[in-house]
This record gives C-alpha cells, structure tokens and sequence, in this order.
C-alpha cells in the first residue's frame, strides 16, 4: 500500500484495532495476579470488565502513537475498533442474517476448553505437543509436574462369565465416563464378547461391547473404551451406536460426581490407577507415543467438553474452495501450500 501510494496511486489505510479477547483477558488476568495478587474469580466480572476496557485504552493509544512514529500514512478520522458501537451493530445484523439463512447453529460438540481461561478456544490456538514416551509436563494449577506419554492397561471383567477384556488407555482419569468397550469386527480375539456386557467398576452397571470397524487391533490390546464426553473419535461412535454420553470432568478440570468428585482430573488419574489395583484389575503401564494438544495462551492441557455452542455451516463454502484451486480459478502460492489448503478444507467438520 506505502508503495502505491509513492507511486501516486490514490490509497486509503484505515486504522483498526482488534480486541483480541483472550489475549487480552491473559495479559489483564496476568497483570492482576502481578499487581494485586487476584484473580478475576476474586473481584468479579464487572470489575474484571473494568480493568480489560482500562488496559484496552491505554495500549490503544501507545499503538497509535507507534505507527504515527513511523510516519504510516493512515486516515485517522476513519479509525475503527471491532467493539465499537458500528461494529458490534454489523456482527449481530450478520449473525441474525445468518442464522435465518440456516448457516449458524447451535448444537452439543466436543469443544477445545481451556479449564485456565474457562473458555472454548479454536482449534488454530491449540499446540500438539509430541511426546516419545514418558515426559513430564508442567500444567498450570498442580505444584508437581504431569507425566504423559504413557499407555494403561487395565481389565473390564465380562458379566456373568470368569473372562475379562483388557483395555489401554492414555487417560484413566476418563474411565469413569466409560458407556461401552468398542473391538473391531473381524478381530478374532473379540468376536465372542459382542453383544455382551463388561462389568464398570466405577458406576457398578454393565456396559456393552460393541463392534466398530474405527478399531484399529493392532493399537494396544485392540480393544478401547469408549468415552463420548472427553473423546472426538469416541464421541463419533456413540452417535452410530447410540450410546449415552457421561460426563466426568467439568469446566475448572475436576472430577464430577462419584467418589471422585472435586478431584482435579489429573491428580484424579493417580487416584484411579490405584483403585484398579486395589481391585485387582490392573494390568500393567508401558511407554507409548502420543501428542498432548497445550492451550497456547495458558499453556494449560486442553480438555475436551461437550457443550452446546454455536456453529457455522462451512461444508459447501469449503468445497467451493477446494474446486477452485483444483479447476485453476484460484492459484496459491507458493504451490506447495496447496496441500495445506485442501487439508483444512477437505476435512472442514
């Protein structure tokens, strides 16, 4: 645009100014525990309100005063904020417009939470971080660090029967959430067990044990269990299967009913693997590869929720896209990030 312009070419630079949301809140929720020694939780909403509108004028200014010192040429009278009173008008009129055209909805799915920010985050503010075995994580809110990259074995005993199903799991906190063990159709070792029951230790109810071809039997035991309230693979099979969803963990990272009840998730998983050896129903840990998705404002270990949100229909304007590029009316480069492209947009949920 600056180069246009010196060029004699009649431009126009608006200013604008993005409220950033949750990059906001951590800084102010930051600078709160600094100053004062508080959390948000501790002063309460509409002060918390208070101090973000405070903190949002005073680095307002200092960014328009850095880009007048770098002689940026922008009309200032036009100056935008994306929370100003034209602009919140414009995004309700688009919602409401939307949502009359079927394009936004609402719906119960497994969220990206952040039990620090208590809030849903997309899926491009989540890290993946990759772990070969055993590593301990530092996770904001316990004093000791977290291990991940561990795999636990433990049985399901089948009812009315001496034989057991031992499942693996990455997150014993979960188990109490478990609705059913899922095997794979054609796996020999379990064609004898579908259609029957495996006894809950936790819940003291039976649960089925179903076939899906989404097992995979060379992971583990070949048999997993299923936990459709914490688990996006999971959460798929119990809409095939209709199977009900059990919620264990809540918003703030802790058990929810139960003898665990209170109990953050994480302390709550050393708590459960010795209950299942207490009842002898242990069958040992090994090293396992795994990614562990990390908030990357908090830093904190994303949980996944289901909770109702709103959503927006993107599979036909996704499918336009990729049409585009592959029929040569939109060109991307470089061209190696094609690939990057159609792998968002060919697997747009």
């Amino acid at each position: 645009m600056i180069r246009k312009q010196m060029q004699g070419i009649e431009t126009m630079w608006v200013p604008g100014m993005d409220h950033a949301g949750i990059a906001t809140q951590v800084i102010v929720e930051k600078k709160l525990w600094k100053e004062e020694e508080k959390t948000r939780h501790e002063i309460g909403r509409k002060e918390f309100k208070k101090r973000v509108w405070k903190w949002k004028v005073e680095k307002g200014d200092v960014i328009g005063k850095q880009l007048r010192r770098l002689g940026c040429s922008l009309d200032w009278e036009r100056e935008l904020f994306t929370m100003d009173k034209e602009r919140s008008k414009a995004v309700k009129a688009a919602f409401i417009r939307l949502f009359n055209e079927g394009l936004i909805y609402r719906s119960d799915h497994l969220v990206n939470w952040c039990c620090v920010l208590q809030s849903a985050i997309s899926d491009i503010e989540v890290e993946h971080l990759t772990l070969d075995g055993p590593t301990l994580i530092g996770v904001p809110g316990y004093s000791k660090p977290v291990e991940f990259g561990l795999l636990f074995l433990f049985a399901y005993k089948v009812c009315d029967s001496d034989r057991e199903i031992v499942v693996a799991t990455t997150r014993p906190e979960t188990i109490p959430g478990d609705v059913a063990v899922a095997v794979h159709p054609k796996d020999g070792r379990y064609t004898q067990f579908i259609g029957k029951t495996v006894w809950h230790p936790f819940r003291n109810e039976g649960i089925p044990v179903i076939a899906d071809e989404f097992v995979d039997p060379q992971f583990g035991t070949g048999a997993v269990k299923i936990t459709p309230a914490h688990d996006q693979l999971d959460f798929e099979v119990s809409k095939r299967h209709l199977l009900p969803t059990v919620k264990v963990i809540d918003e703030t990272g802790s058990m929810i009913d139960g003898e665990f009840q209170g109990t953050p998730r994480f302390q709550a998983r050393s708590i459960i693997v010795d209950r299942l050896a207490k009842m002898g129903l242990m069958r040992g840990k090994e090293s396992h590869a795994m990614t562990v998705p990390i908030c990357s404002r908090s830093k904190d270990v994303i949980e996944l929720l289901l909770k109702p949100q709103w959503f927006i229909k993107c599979q036909d304007m996704a499918a336009k896209a990729v049409a585009d590029v592959k029929e040569g009316r939109l060109r991307i480069e470089p061209k190696n990030f094609e690939k990057t492209w159609f792998d968002w947009l060919e697997n747009i949920r």
